[in-house]
């Protein structure tokens, strides 16, 4: 009886945030909706004993992305005005959008009741294993089965990451301050550094 009704307390929070993050005219709102959608959305999950989704939704999501998405908004001079002229604007696109998907949707869920798709089943390979947790059982399987993927992963985020740096690497100006020198840095000698003489009342360093 709890489970059950934890379980339409968090749908139910999660469809109202969900339709308050399109429906909010400020952006900052919006944003602060979704972190609540996810919250509730971390619930559903724990209910359903998937509690390492649960964590990432709250580490990731929460912690990350949505709170990225409340700086850069903030931070943003967005005119008000233009976005609503911008919204009636594309409505009638949004629309077409909207029906294309639902038409999607109800066709594959037709063809799906039909006999018409025919889902994969499962081989056991990655079954739960008996007596662990549900976060023992993915990191068995992610880095038993799957370390090769997750390792190519994670090299393909470094790159995406050293590919960023490079792109928005911009040459200092010639005489600007401020920029550091490892290699002078490095071949520094000890008596050109900064050398503290403990100096008594009102004396300062010697350089």
């Amino acid at each position: 009886m709890i489970q059950a009704i934890a379980f339409y307390l968090f749908a139910g929070i999660v469809i109202a945030s969900a339709v308050m993050v399109i429906m909010s005219r400020n952006p900052v709102h919006s944003v602060l909706w979704l972190i609540l959608a996810f919250f509730n959305a971390a619930g559903l999950m724990v209910l359903v004993g998937a509690e390492f989704i649960a964590m990432l939704l709250v580490i990731v999501y929460v912690g990350a992305v949505a709170v990225l998405f409340l700086f850069v908004v903030m931070m943003l001079d967005i005119d008000f005005a233009a976005m609503r002229a911008g919204f009636i604007k594309n409505f009638p696109l949004g629309i077409a959008v909207a029906v294309i998907l639902l038409a999607e949707l109800v066709l594959g869920l037709g063809a799906y009741q039909a006999g018409g798709l025919k889902l994969g089943t499962p081989d056991g390979l990655a079954s739960e294993r008996a007596n662990v947790s549900n976060i023992e059982a993915i990191g068995a399987l992610l880095y038993g089965r799957y370390i090769v993927l997750f390792e190519i992963a994670g090299i393909i985020l470094l790159v995406a990451m050293i590919g960023a740096i490079v792109l928005t690497h911009r040459e200092p100006k010639p005489g600007a301050r401020g920029r550091q020198d490892i290699g002078k840095q490095i071949s520094r000698r000890p008596e050109e550094a900064t050398v503290m003489k403990s100096p008594e009342y009102g004396q300062g360093v010697e350089l």
